[in-house]
């Protein structure tokens, strides 16, 4: 790392703890180098990892030397391996979800098993320039010296298929149109023409690309279906139980609160079971029993929504109360996810509140709490 804390694409900081959010290579190193060391399975060329161990990585299990791995995804097994198995040929892989489905969690952690190097990342944005995804171009040395190798500076993608290695495009459906079908040629002939130079830059084995795009974008950039035909889609869905969903929130709440120094907060998991409880019951909307029908608001009310919500909660439980999680820590967090229309979803959440909350065995604080922060 340098001293202006620059490090290059590949690169890492001097130790996961200096680094707010480490890059999954590095947050999971040790349990990287274990799989590694037990993985006696076929690997495809340039992999660090066979297929199953990437499996493994993703889902979790226990290795013969008693090392734990921990899960990086909670939901059915046959989709990791469905993803890991398109990685593998000459397919990409794109990963479609709703909102807060892990879309991007599941797309770093698998760059980073298959790979090694999570970064070589395109973050998708309405602005995305062609040059994000094929090559760009060292303007001083452009100008003195015209086109050639050493102006040339490689996109990641480009990167990727020189090196053998996984890229990554995220939000690709918030891509201008004319520059999502740049990949068609790239993904369907493994080659990146640089007309300037003459020249080509042929992927090698090991490169891949695995995409993410959130299904309620549909009609901001559809996917030709040209493009589309390059992808093996896999659907991630919502946690399938409120058990799975409290599980992944728990999870990632403690990696979080523990990059921001944050101590675990006794009483912890009854919050998050209600946070849990409440996103699911207004998502689905219907009470957990089945017994009370319930407006949905316009929001996704996410898992990853209510890791936040759970996260900043425990932040104002470790600095402004005695550490101790508690209703009103959540409180607002909630409303805030709640009511992003302020006419409609007020209607909704105060429904919500009085019909549900008001009359749930043990969740007076919670409701009272509501109340205040609602006023």
């Amino acid at each position: 790392m340098s001293e202006n804390g620059i490090t290059t694409a590949g690169g890492a900081h001097g130790g996961s703890g200096e680094a707010l959010r480490p890059h999954a290579e590095v947050a999971f190193a040790h349990e990287l180098a274990a799989l590694a060391a037990a993985d006696d399975r076929p690997r495809p060329e340039r992999w660090r990892l066979s297929p199953w161990a990437v499996a493994t990585y993703l889902l979790g299990g226990t290795l013969a030397d008693g090392t734990v791995i921990t899960p990086k995804y909670v939901g059915p097994r046959r989709i990791v391996e469905v993803a890991v198995t398109t990685l593998a040929t000459d397919r990409a892989l794109l990963l479609l979800g709703v909102p807060g489905t892990a879309k991007t969690w599941m797309s770093e952690h698998l760059a980073a098993a298959v790979s090694g190097d999570s970064t070589l990342l395109v973050q998708g944005t309405a602005g995305t320039p062609e040059e994000a995804i094929r090559y760009g171009w060292n303007y001083a040395r452009l100008l003195a010296q015209g086109p050639s190798v050493d102006a040339l500076v490689p996109g990641p993608v480009m990167r990727a298929m020189a090196q053998g290695m996984t890229a990554r495009v995220e939000e690709l459906t918030r891509i201008p149109a004319d520059v999502q079908d740049t990949l068609i040629t790239l993904l369907s002939e493994k080659t990146l023409p640089i007309p300037e130079l003459g020249q080509e830059v042929q992927a090698v084995h090991g490169f891949n690309l695995i995409a993410t795009a959130n299904d309620r974008d549909r009609g901001v950039n559809d996917l030709s279906s040209a493009l589309r035909r390059r992808f093996n889609t896999v659907v991630l869905p919502l946690p399938a139980t409120p058990e799975d969903e409290v599980d992944i929130v728990a999870r990632r709440v403690a990696q979080i609160g523990s990059s921001l120094r944050l101590p675990p907060a006794p009483q912890g998991m009854e919050e998050i079971r209600r946070v849990v409880t409440v996103f699911r019951e207004l998502r689905d909307g219907v009470t957990t029993d089945g017994r009370t029908k319930l407006k949905s608001p316009s929001g996704t009310l996410s898992t990853a929504e209510a890791i936040s919500v759970v996260t900043s909660g425990l932040a104002l439980a470790t600095h402004f109360g005695d550490g101790v999680l508690r209703p009103g820590d959540v409180a607002a967090g909630i409303l805030g996810a709640v009511v992003r229309d302020p006419a409609a979803d007020r209607v909704v959440w105060q429904e919500y509140l009085e019909t549900v909350v008001r009359e749930r065995d043990g969740w007076k604080d919670f409701y009272r709490a509501c109340r205040e922060v609602g006023a």
